[in-house]
């Protein structure tokens, strides 16, 4: 047993659909622990994640959750998403109970060192190139986090002993579970960028970046953390790190600023003690302005992990992105589909929407965070689709309203994917492209952000 876990009375508190709770479950019920998984979702909706832990004795509760299975338990395992003020967390804490997470779980156990990578987009396209780096130099990397990988589904004793390192996608839900536990201490850490987006869970901006900011609050003193020069709240943090401080941009940067920066001419450089050494190629598989900064921010922090000037750029050429983020899904008929599902706030769907110099048949919106739709609208303006296609939803309703102040066509809103498919397919010409970008959460037409992705990928490839 790896932490004594046998016999633990462990709970874990939402199974979900990408891996955290079923792989929780299945961790601790292999240590010996007696498992209760519990989820207000119905036994159809979880019908997957069941059934791949039907070769283990856990005992299920769903479509709600009784208060004496929190108040029982020794551990219980929450959701990221559950909030602090849970009821049944209280019932937990006033039972004995302690909160983890599949995160600080890992964390407890971990002795590999650690590369963390928050912020509120590029972190997964971060992380995807730098584990697609560190794999053809050190196999035995691993990548979870908020990427959808349970760190716990690659923990064992055996990978514990290995020099090679854990990258972790965290997202700020992730963070503030490990606050005051001095559990989280990377060897190399970097906020990609601060956006507003989860308004409707935080009260402010100063809140969202606080829990942003625990990413490097045990780092320890010799550690760099590498902050975005061009995002609004970099000052912020980099007055409340204890660690080294280097900073990247996509324009050139002063000669007494020490970090990364996109040149003129598209080639990343990082810049340290009066020197300066190429780390990233003008040239890349991936597309858009957005994921240029992407490849700087794993550049940089591959520099600074020890990764040779040559490997990063003979590596980051050659990574070929990540589904869900400006995906090429296929050509048809001289007209290229993009899936961009995974942009999920305003400015990701505008950075998607300036990418293209073609003409554009975009489709945008759906469920509302509380945030601002005003940089969509604007890059629709500056870089104007030949259609705008809208899903139905309580964001697309704050869409429509801005675009009808500025005099813009639309279509729809549409209640289903499929109907936005088939009326941009009739419609669309030869040597145009067609992209999926929402600005939007998935919620209410689907399941989340992948679910909507791998709906539009089938349905452009049975077209």
């Amino acid at each position: 047993m790896v932490n004594n876990y046998a016999k633990k009375k462990i709970t874990i508190m939402g199974l979900g659909l990408h891996g955290g709770g079923s792989a929780s479950a299945r961790f601790f019920a292999e240590e010996g622990a007696e498992v209760t998984v519990t989820d207000l979702r119905n036994k159809e909706i979880l019908d997957k994640s069941i059934k791949d832990l039907s070769d283990l004795n856990i005992k299920f509760v769903l479509g709600h959750h009784d208060e004496q299975d929190f108040f029982n338990a020794d551990i219980v395992i929450k959701n990221p998403a559950v909030k602090p003020d849970s009821p049944f967390l209280k019932a937990a804490l006033k039972g004995g109970a302690l909160i983890e997470t599949d995160i600080s779980t890992f964390l407890h156990l971990n002795s590999r060192p650690i590369i963390a990578v928050t912020g509120s987009k590029g972190k997964s396209t971060t992380v995807s190139a730098i584990y697609h780096v560190l794999k053809s130099i050190y196999p035995e990397t691993n990548l979870g986090g908020n990427i959808t990988v349970s760190p716990l589904t690659f923990y064992s004793e055996e990978n514990n002993k290995s020099d090679a390192p854990v990258i972790l996608e965290l997202s700020s839900w992730q963070l503030a579970d490990l606050a005051n536990k001095n559990l989280l201490h990377p060897t190399v850490s970097a906020i990609t960028n601060i956006m507003h987006d989860h308004q409707d869970r935080y009260h402010s901006m100063d809140n969202y970046a606080a829990d942003k900011a625990i990413i490097f609050e045990a780092q320890k003193e010799s550690a760099p953390l590498l902050l975005n020069a061009d995002s609004e709240y970099t000052e912020y943090f980099a007055e409340k790190a204890d660690c080294p401080i280097f900073f990247f941009s996509s324009k050139p940067i002063n000669k007494d600023v020490e970090g990364a920066f996109i040149d003129n001419n598209g080639c990343g450089w990082w810049q340290e003690n009066n020197e300066t050494t190429k780390i990233l190629n003008s040239e890349n598989t991936v597309t858009g302005s957005h994921n240029k900064i992407n490849l700087l921010t794993a550049a940089a922090i591959l520099f600074k992990f020890g990764i040779s000037p040559e490997q990063i750029r003979i590596k980051l050429s050659e990574f070929p992105g990540i589904a869900h983020r400006l995906e090429f899904v296929r050509e048809k008929n001289s007209i290229k589909w993009y899936n961009d599902s995974a942009a999920t706030i305003p400015e990701a769907a505008a950075a998607a929407v300036e990418s293209f110099s073609e003409p554009m048949h975009l489709i945008t919106g759906g469920t509302d965070k509380e945030l601002d739709f005003s940089p969509l609208i604007e890059s629709i303006k500056k870089n104007r689709p030949a259609s705008i296609n809208l899903l139905e939803g309580t964001g697309t309703e704050k869409i429509i309203t801005l675009l009808q102040e500025k005099n813009l066509d639309f279509n729809g809103p549409y209640n289903s994917l499929d109907k936005a498919i088939e009326k941009i397919a009739i419609k669309a010409k030869s040597n145009q492209i067609v992209l999926l970008s929402p600005g939007c959460a998935s919620f209410g037409m689907f399941k989340n952000e992948f679910d909507r992705g791998n709906k539009f990928k089938a349905l452009v490839n049975n077209l």
